[in-house]
């Protein structure tokens, strides 16, 4: 018995299968093979369009499918995990109307501080626990506000994991927490946010069918099993965004427990058991992904440019000669600090720990006769690392904070230098999983599918395979190089 796993990222679409009996990942494959362009056409705008997800989805599910040599019959349930915070719109046809508005895009950041500062402070976040910022909901409104065509021909807006599944289902369908991750959850009242609805004037009826986020939330029509390489009515069983997707895969679900991932943007997601939030939303409070039992929250920091920037150092300054591993080791020739060269990793959008700022990444104290190609790499690595540490300490506020982090062994945590550096800074044992979000997805789906009946049973197979614990001989010149850098952003 099989499970199915997709986790649409930034970069590109991802299909593990996994073998439920022994919890091993057994088939992954990806498309495209590079990564997805994200589109700029102004300043400050990020999108990608849905149908290219589709696409690469059919095609990492039919390579994964084909290397395994599994029977597409014993595949028995689909997961999903897909970018948060983003924006599709389709038509009573489910044609999509424009490309969708993604996570790290910037426009909504003012039509969202409007809306907090005209419904009050204090009664927003008792009640949604975030500012309505650049999210999901603020992001309709400015279609509603800039394009006014096309709002009148919305039938549905959806999440990107949404779009994904109503591809295979035909059915367009949301989770509780799905629409938390868009700040149009109200935690009082326990059900979707009239009060930001009837704000942006939204008619209630441009919501999906709210399903819970393990359940049979659809099966997989002829057409697109068919193009997935899988079995018509096959469930679709489990679906969340990407970082609460990321701590599950963890199997990080209790208060206390956090995980983080350096994907395209860098995220460290803490779950707690108290509905608390950032007064001034710099962390974000969401519904974690749970069956049963009481309510948890995943409180999220996020820094948009840590994957990102690797990528472009990779692409401007090495000119794509050397590999993100050989990069890695080339990072480590420089010492701890890179003798005062200063990276500030803000490049890929409004940036929320810096309450909404988009200050563009920049590298500080350059010197032309001490510094190389060795310290810009290490200079990258560690400033994204002390962004990602500026926020854990605002976590701290709002009641998260933990000696043990656990991680997937995968983009940034795949280098040395990052982990280690993520170690010393935070004080914390970092721990790093055979695990991915497709992966994890594909265990969700299993979960809701009712194929594992508990949580020994549905982390069967998860392994820590590395444990990296601080340095104390370089844990001292780090936090005195992280003052150094916390200093530059606060006078920024």
């Amino acid at each position: 018995m099989y499970l199915i796993g997709f986790d649409l990222g930034s970069s590109s679409v991802k299909a593990s299968l996994l073998n439920a009996e022994t919890g091993e990942t057994v088939a992954s494959a990806y498309y495209p093979k590079t990564e997805m362009r994200i589109e700029a056409p102004e300043a400050g705008f990020a999108e990608q369009h849905p149908e290219l997800w589709w696409e690469n989805a059919c095609r990492a599910s039919q390579e994964a499918i084909s290397v395994s040599g599994v029977d597409r019959r014993d595949v028995k349930a689909v997961g999903i995990s897909y970018q948060m915070h983003g924006l599709v719109v389709v038509d009573r046809q489910m044609n999509v109307l424009r490309p969708s508005i993604i996570w790290c895009d910037s426009r909504a950041v003012e039509i969202g501080n409007r809306a907090l500062k005209d419904l009050g402070d204090q009664e927003v976040l008792k009640r949604l626990l975030n500012s309505p910022g650049n999210f999901t909901a603020s992001k309709l409104a400015w279609v509603k506000a800039n394009e006014p065509g096309i709002y009148a021909e919305v039938d549905k807006f959806m999440l990107p994991g949404d779009y994904l599944a109503a591809r295979m289902t035909g059915e367009v369908v949301t989770t509780p927490s799905g629409l938390s991750e868009g700040v149009l959850w109200d935690f009082v009242a326990d059900a979707p946010a009239s009060m930001l609805l009837d704000h942006y004037g939204f008619d209630h009826s441009l919501l999906p069918r709210i399903v819970p986020t393990f359940s049979e939330q659809g099966f997989l029509t002829r057409e697109s099993a068919e193009l997935l390489g899988l079995n018509e009515g096959t469930p679709v069983t489990y679906r969340a965004g990407d970082q609460p997707n990321n701590a599950f895969s963890l199997n990080v679900l209790e208060p206390g427990e956090v995980a983080a991932t350096g994907g395209t943007s860098g995220v460290v997601y803490g779950v707690s058991d108290q509905a608390k939030y950032d007064p001034l939303s710099r962390v974000n409070t969401f519904l974690h992904v749970t069956k049963g039992g009481p309510p948890r929250y995943g409180v999220l920091l996020c820094i948009n440019g840590t994957g990102s920037l690797y990528s472009w150092l990779r692409n401007h300054l090495t000119f794509g000669n050397l590999t993100y591993a050989e990069m890695n080791k080339v990072a480590l020739e420089a010492p701890v600090g890179a003798e005062g060269l200063m990276c500030l990793p803000f490049g890929n959008g409004a940036e929320r720990v810096l309450l909404n700022a988009n200050p563009g990444g920049s590298f500080h104290g350059l010197e032309f006769n001490r510094h190389g190609l060795p310290h810009f790499l290490r200079a990258a690595q560690e400033g994204i690392v002390f962004a990602l540490y500026y926020g854990m300490e605002i976590m701290e506020n709002v009641g998260v904070r933990s000696d043990l982090i656990r991680a997937g062994e995968a983009n940034m945590f795949l280098s040395p230098l990052f982990r280690q550096t993520f170690a010393n800074i935070s004080g914390a044992v970092v721990e790093l999983y055979n695990t991915d979000g497709a992966t994890g997805a594909a265990r969700g789906a299993g979960l809701g599918a009712g194929v594992f009946k508990n949580r020994a049973e549905t982390f069967h197979g998860l392994q820590a395979v590395k444990t990296i614990h601080p340095d104390l001989t370089d844990q001292s010149v780090t936090r005195e190089a992280y003052a150094r850098w916390k200093k530059i952003v606060e006078n920024r």
